[in-house]
């Protein structure tokens, strides 16, 4: 697909910043909205796989993983930052916490600098955990792209960097 980018026709004119060349707005029409049906469909999917978690309630849920993984660098995170890499409210984070310290998978401290934060980190319980479930998914995740060049997957993220972008702006924006 040829496209060109040239600056805006006309300022609120709704067109956005480039113009496809003749013959080429149906095909980007069509390349939009197959990608808009991909990333509902990868949603649906992920909403289904946490669904799951309803029916096996003694293994460790996505988001207590999520939380797992967040704090696989090795620092240590306040709960407040927990909720922001799980997707998860504060109020969660903390009950989550409590399970993953009774289970022996993360350790919680005060901070030296600020004694009304508490501090989380792994035990190496949660790090064996997590580096096992590392290696059960990372080969199907490589399997699964394997077919695009590096090129490609660092298109994806861009373009999913962006959907996130607009995903966050919207929820920024005041109600009307």
């Amino acid at each position: 697909m040829s496209v060109s980018r040239t600056p805006r026709a006309a300022a609120g004119s709704g067109e956005p910043g480039w113009r496809a060349a003749a013959g080429t707005r149906r095909e980007r029409t069509d390349a939009l909205d197959t990608l808009g049906r991909a990333f509902k469909g990868a949603l649906a999917a992920l909403r289904r796989m946490r669904g799951r978690e309803l029916h096996h309630p003694d293994e460790l849920s996505y988001a207590q993983y999520g939380l797992l993984f967040g704090l696989s660098d090795g620092g240590r995170m306040s709960a407040r930052e927990l909720a922001v890499a799980a997707d998860v409210s504060p109020s969660t984070v903390t009950e989550m916490l409590d399970h993953l310290t009774a289970s022996g998978l993360v350790q919680r401290i005060r901070s030296d600098e600020d004694k009304r934060i508490v501090l989380t980190s792994l035990t190496e319980r949660g790090r064996a955990l997590i580096e096992e479930r590392r290696a059960r998914y990372e080969p199907r995740w490589r399997a699964a792209l394997d077919e695009f060049s590096e090129e490609e997957l660092r298109t994806a993220g861009a373009v999913l960097d962006r959907v996130r972008q607009m995903f966050d702006e919207l929820a920024e924006e005041p109600e009307s």
